[in-house]
């Protein structure tokens, strides 16, 4: 996961940077570009003392196995049981040797295809005509040597980007400062740890403008899932709570269980007081395609419905998506008004990043957001906006970039107010 990954990397990374034999310290890689999952881990390192730099590397205090160790390389394990690479080059070939090992494979091969077509010869320590080399010290210069803009490492699938780029039609992708709230959390009302106060602070420290509260509705037994009278005291409470805040606006909200027949969880009456409504599948994943995609498309057309959540329910590494025909969910989508959530949970990135494509080409807006059951879960969105670039997504093609007055105005628009 791309969590725990990324837990294991910060301190490794930082005890590489703290000697000054080493210029710079770089991730490069699957995790680089985004992957939902990874095997294994590449840094790169550029030093003009190699030697001392894998020493360095080997004598690290997590290393439970030196698999390989050369003048320029070395290869581990940690203890946590992740196999990480480094290899190491000069100044001069940094930027050709980020590229060269963050891959992907596929975008290399046609990125050296295109660079024989050109009559030079393209490898990880740089670009060159003849012995001349022609760039190689930044990856902007090896995209430039090739006449082509730079390429963000999320879009480096060969999926259209060299295209995109030799034709200056390169999306800009979408940061996660662009990001004004998240739609999708949860409290301990239900099965969160904080408070609607502890929720609203971390979220403003974290630079957002408006949290959706959403906890889970009744159907949800195990979880103490809100009923119409326990959804109706948390309303005023957020309404107490914002009368209060300065700088911060929490949106009243529910995760409401998608019933088998497509029905909702909650009755119309305690769903028209709210600002959304987040509709999900947690039950029921063995329905046949044409049911599990008429269950969500019947719970789509309720006039109350904001946005689908975790929309395909896998887990990674644990359970595969329910059988559902996703483009004709995009397309409903489309035909409604609503949002389709990607579910910034690194255990699920539910979109995947070829149904954010899809969705962005039908122009459905898709909402980024945690999930969070805690003030740390609100960390997550940096996983949901990679997988979102991974997607091609831009500022405008996530509902949770609009200002507060905007979104309102966009959530009862899609109510029918």
């Amino acid at each position: 996961m791309l969590n725990v990954a990324s837990e294991l990397l910060e301190p490794l990374i930082k005890y590489l940077r703290a000697i000054k034999e080493v210029n710079r310290v770089e991730v490069a890689g699957s995790f680089r570009r985004g992957q939902e999952t990874v095997g294994d881990i590449d840094i790169l390192v550029s030093s003009s003392q190699p030697l001392k730099v894998v020493r360095h590397f080997t004598a690290y205090e997590h290393v439970s196995e030196v698999r390989a160790q050369g003048s320029t390389r070395a290869s581990v394990v940690l203890r946590q049981g992740l196999p990480v690479d480094l290899r190491i080059v000069g100044d001069l070939s940094f930027g050709a040797a980020m590229h060269y090992f963050t891959g992907s494979k596929a975008h290399n091969i046609a990125l050296r295809t295109l660079a024989r077509e050109r009559q030079l010869k393209m490898n990880e320590y740089g670009v060159f005509s003849g012995t001349e080399r022609l760039a190689g010290a930044t990856e902007a210069s090896v995209f430039h040597a090739l006449g082509l803009s730079y390429i963000e490492p999320e879009l480096r699938e060969n999926r259209g980007e060299i295209a995109a780029a030799r034709a200056g039609r390169l999306p800009l992708l979408i940061e996660r400062s662009d990001l004004r709230g998240d739609l999708h959390t949860h409290t301990k009302s239900t099965d969160g740890r904080n408070s609607l106060r502890e929720m609203a602070l971390a979220a403003q420290q974290r630079g957002l403008a408006y949290l959706g509260i959403t906890d889970h509705s009744q159907r949800w037994a195990l979880r103490h899932g809100l009923d119409p009278d326990s959804l109706s005291r948390q309303i005023d409470e957020i309404d107490k709570l914002n009368a209060e805040l300065d700088g911060i606006t929490l949106l009243k909200g529910i995760e409401v269980e998608i019933k088998e027949d497509g029905d909702l969880d909650l009755p119309d009456s305690i769903l028209s007081r709210l600002d959304l409504v987040v509709a999900a599948v947690h039950s029921q994943f063995t329905l046949s395609r044409e049911r599990q995609t008429g269950r969500i498309l019947r719970a789509m057309d309720h006039r109350y419905f904001t946005l689908l959540a975790h929309p395909t329910g896998r887990l990674l590494l644990e359970r595969e998506p329910y059988d559902i025909d996703m483009l004709r969910i995009i397309g409903h989508a489309k035909q409604r008004g609503c949002s389709l959530e990607l579910n910034a949970q690194p255990r699920r990135l539910d979109l995947s990043a070829n149904y954010c494509m899809l969705a962005k080409d039908e122009g459905v807006l898709i909402s980024i957001n945690s999930d969070a059951h805690s003030i740390y879960d609100l960390d997550d969105l940096r996983f949901g906006v990679q997988q979102a670039r991974r997607g091609w997504l831009e500022k405008n093609d996530v509902l949770n970039t609009m200002s507060i007055g905007h979104l309102k105005a966009q959530l009862s628009k899609m109510q029918g107010n």
